[in-house]
């Protein structure tokens, strides 16, 4: 079975991921670009039991444009969002996959919020479904 690492910047605050993830989304929200200091943010969810975080973490929350609350876990230390979970995709913990550090990570299968991306951002790919 795969299994894939993903952590903060000092490295203190990990979460190991068995299987392979169910989604892979780029999201371009304003608060996901607010998020990650970029145009989007990138992330892979995995059923929250196929997920396992070890280290110090801090949580913050945020009520979303549909009404739903997404509640993000950073480093104490470094202050990088590893993790959010978000209580209208019960049971699944999305993952930073630039926490992953892999070049060869799987590419996104979707696009999010595609009326807030940034004009010059292109999501390539022949299986991404653009979504509005």
């Amino acid at each position: 079975m795969t299994m894939r690492v993903a952590s903060c910047r000092c490295g203190q605050l990990r979460a190991e991921c068995r299987g392979e993830p169910v989604r892979i989304s780029v999201c371009h929200c304003l608060a996901c670009q607010q998020r990650t200091g970029s145009a989007f943010g990138v992330q892979a969810r995995w059923p929250q039991d196929e997920v396992r975080m070890s280290g110090e973490f801090r949580t913050w929350s945020r009520v979303g444009d549909a009404g739903g609350r997404a509640t993000y876990r950073f480093c104490d230390t470094c202050g990088s969002t590893v993790a959010y979970v978000n209580d209208g995709l019960p049971g699944l913990i999305a993952i930073a996959v630039g926490a992953f550090a892999d070049p060869g990570f799987p590419p996104p299968r979707f696009s999010v919020y595609e009326d807030r991306k940034h004009g010059w951002v292109a999501v390539l790919g022949e299986a991404v479904e653009h979504l509005d």
